[in-house]
């Protein structure tokens, strides 16, 4: 069985201001990892109601075979 070592992720930082709602943040959040493949790396959510979200996304780097 072949083990994967050093993968690549390709990284994105989204700010939701205070006021967005659990569900608007959870939909935006939900369409990302369905249409682009991303998934939740971290999420902060502030005191004042601020949340930092960074997704995360394998990057495949395609091999030459000739």
């Amino acid at each position: 069985m072949a083990t994967r070592t050093g993968s690549v992720w390709e990284y994105l930082d989204l700010r939701l201001p205070r006021g967005t709602s659990r569900e608007t943040a959870r939909v935006l959040l939900t369409g990302a990892a369905e249409t682009e493949n991303w998934e939740l790396d971290r999420l902060r959510l502030w005191p004042d109601g601020r949340r930092e979200v960074r997704l995360r996304r394998r990057v495949y780097r395609m091999m030459r075979t000739g």
